[in-house]
C-alpha cells in the first residue's frame, strides 16, 4: 500500500484498529500522506463504505483466514473492483498446512493438518486456510478471473518471528530464491501462502 501511494497512487487504507492506522499515518512522509486516506471501520462494513466499483485495485492480504465464512467479505471485495480492476488476494494456503509442522518435527500437528482447513498462527489464534481451486472457483463465481497466482514464503516459513534480517549478499540471494520459487511448479504450491491476483478478464492462470 505504502509503495503504491509513494509511487503517485491515491489509496485508502481500511481496519479496526486505530493504532494500526496510527502507525501507517505516521509511516509517510508529508508529500505522500496527502495520497494516503484511512478509514477505522470493519471489513464486514465494506459494502456500506463504498460505492460498488470504487477502486482500480482492491488488496485483501493476510485477512480472509480470519473468517470462519470468507465468502460474504470477497462478495464486498469483488464489488469494489472497478471494471477491468484487480483483486489481489494473499491467504493461508490449504493445500499445505502440514509443511511448517512437518519441517519443525511436529507428527501429532502435521498428521492433523493433512485433514484440516485450519491451524494455529504465530500468535496462537486459530486461524483458516484456502485452497487454490476453491478460491479460483469462488472468485469465477463473482465473474473474476485469476490471471496470476505465487507463493509465498516457500523456504522461510520456519524462521523465528524475532529472527534478524540477514547481511545484505544473503538477503538478496535468498529473495531472489524465494521470488524464483513462488512463480514456478512445484514449489509455490507449498509454500505458506497463496497470493492470486484476478480481474474481470484474462486466461487462467493455473492452467
Amino acid at each position: 500500500m505504502l509503495r503504491l501511494a509513494r509511487a503517485g497512487h491515491d489509496v485508502t487504507g481500511v481496519d479496526s484498529s486505530a493504532v494500526l492506522l496510527g502507525e501507517l499515518r505516521r509511516a509517510v512522509s508529508d508529500d505522500v500522506r496527502v495520497r494516503v486516506r484511512t478509514v477505522q471501520d470493519d471489513i464486514r462494513n465494506l459494502a456500506s463504505l463504498f460505492d460498488p466499483g470504487s477502486f482500480d485495485v482492491v488488496l485483501c492480504h493476510g485477512v480472509l483466514m480470519y473468517f470462519a465464512d470468507p465468502e460474504p467479505v470477497l462478495d464486498d471485495l469483488a464489488r469494489l473492483v472497478a471494471p477491468d480492476g484487480v483483486l489481489s488476494l494473499l491467504v493461508r494456503n490449504g493445500d499445505a498446512l502440514a509443511m511448517r509442522p512437518g519441517l519443525l518435527g511436529d507428527w501429532d500437528a502435521a498428521r492433523r493438518a493433512f485433514e484440516s482447513s485450519s491451524y494455529d498462527n504465530r500468535i496462537g489464534v486459530e486461524a483458516r486456510a484456502d485452497r487454490l481451486d476453491d478460491l479460483v472457483a469462488s472468485l469465477a463465481g463473482r465473474g473474476m478471473t485469476v490471471r496470476a497466482w505465487y507463493g509465498v514464503r516457500v523456504f522461510t516459513d520456519t524462521a523465528a518471528t524475532d529472527a534478524a534480517l540477514p547481511d545484505e549478499p544473503e538477503l538478496t540471494a535468498l529473495l531472489a530464491c524465494e521470488e524464483r520459487a513462488g512463480s514456478s511448479d512445484p514449489y509455490r504450491r507449498v509454500a505458506a501462502l497463496t497470493h492470486v491476483i484476478a480481474s474481470s478478464g484474462g486466461q487462467h492462470a493455473s492452467e
